[in-house]
């Protein structure tokens, strides 16, 4: 089988912007870095966290909590959703770094990173649907839960930033509900081995709520450093 690919002028552009961060990036951060970053090319990742966040651009997770190399093990995917724990042969990707992630790197800790603005939250109040993105569709589908808190805890009429915001916050706690389905997990987490956290990330202020299951609510991280 041939693969021919014929860029565009703009594509080539991107490319050679992309070509000239790469420079930048070996001869700034790599340089001050090497040591560090060589150290973890020969002795192989030992990340204490798994950060399961959304494919966003906006939201870069090392860049948000200032992290190194080597600390997170992260997954992205669509809204920052775990499907149920479903033990067959199929295809899934989030479930497979979850599995490596606490039982193979041995993880203590697991972060849900949900945001503010969230384009797969929106789309669960969208009344129309491409029928061509049947996986986008039934991916969604996962934040139907949240969906449904919002409007009860709301009201139908409640306005739309209230609600996406609500959802957004809700679909945080759902998927961690998801999470414990996985039975590793699970044992982990009841034998006090692993530790879940919510996260909410505000892109149009930078900070990052937590969810407190003692009170039901989200509170400010910057509370923790105090």
């Amino acid at each position: 089988m041939s693969l021919t690919i014929n860029p565009s002028d703009l594509s080539v552009q991107r490319l050679k912007e992309f070509a000239e961060g790469n420079e930048t990036f070996q001869k700034t951060y790599f340089r001050k870095n090497e040591a560090q970053l060589l150290k973890l090319a020969k002795e192989g990742q030992n990340p204490k966290t798994l950060f399961i966040g959304c494919s966003d651009s906006r939201v870069i997770p090392d860049l948000i909590v200032q992290s190194n190399p080597g600390d997170l093990f992260v997954i992205r995917n669509v809204g920052n959703f775990v499907a149920p724990y479903k033990p067959d042969e199929d295809f899934h990707s989030t479930a497979a770094g979850i599995e490596y992630a606490v039982n193979v790197l041995g993880v203590s800790e697991i972060i849900i990173c949900g945001h503010s603005h969230c384009g797969a939250i929106e789309s669960l109040y969208k009344t129309t649907c491409d029928t061509s993105m049947v996986h986008t569709a039934k991916w969604l589908t996962l934040g139907e839960k949240a969906k449904s808190m919002a409007l009860i805890a709301l009201g139908d009429n409640a306005p739309k930033d209230n609600l996406l915001r609500t959802t957004e916050q809700l679909s945080i706690i759902t998927q961690i509900e998801n999470l414990l389905t996985y039975p590793y997990v699970k044992k982990l987490v009841d034998s006090d081995k692993l530790f879940i956290h919510g996260w909410y990330y505000d892109i149009e202020t930078g900070t990052i709520d937590y969810y407190d299951p003692d009170s039901y609510q989200f509170r400010p991280l910057s509370d923790l450093a105090e």
